[in-house]
């Protein structure tokens, strides 16, 4: 689907959850491979709300989701969705929120960057201690779009 951020690709499960929705260019982000079928169908819902939440009318997606991780990668991908609409949060404060060491910073960072449902999971929502706008799979360009979105981010002139 075409967005603010450029095309989206949006991939599911049979059962029609969310398994991943990526951008061009993206670190880790998924492509179309041979076989798949383009059906428009099971997004319609998922198309309706990224249109609603990049129209800011929508602050929460209500889609069903369906992501495979290590277990430590889950529980930061949990707290991502913990981290409310307009909201930011540290990857240091994500960490001490999984109970987890200072020395975890570095490994909850690896998770934010290997999530694979940009924008509804929001991982943008993840800045440095300093408040830096550290790395964004989706890059820091369409971080930047997101954060200001939803008003976290002033526009940059």
């Amino acid at each position: 689907m075409e967005s603010l951020l450029g095309p989206l690709l949006l991939t599911a499960d049979p059962d029609g959850a969310l398994t991943s929705l990526s951008v061009p260019g993206q670190k880790g982000g998924r492509t179309v491979q041979e076989g798949w079928r383009h059906d428009r169908g099971p997004f319609r819902s998922a198309e309706e709300q990224l249109a609603a939440y990049f129209a800011a009318e929508l602050k929460e997606f209500r889609l069903p989701l369906r992501s495979a991780g290590t277990a430590f990668r889950e529980r930061v991908w949990a707290a991502l969705d913990s981290v409310p609409y307009g909201a930011t949060t540290t990857y240091g404060e994500v960490a001490a929120q999984l109970g987890a060491s200072r020395m975890a910073v570095r490994a909850v960072g690896g998770a934010v960057g290997a999530n694979p449902l940009l924008i509804v999971r929001p991982c943008h929502r993840v800045i440095g201690a300093d408040g830096s706008l550290t790395g964004y799979a989706g890059g820091l360009d369409r971080k930047v779009r997101l954060l200001t979105l939803e008003g976290s981010l002033r526009a940059r002139l």
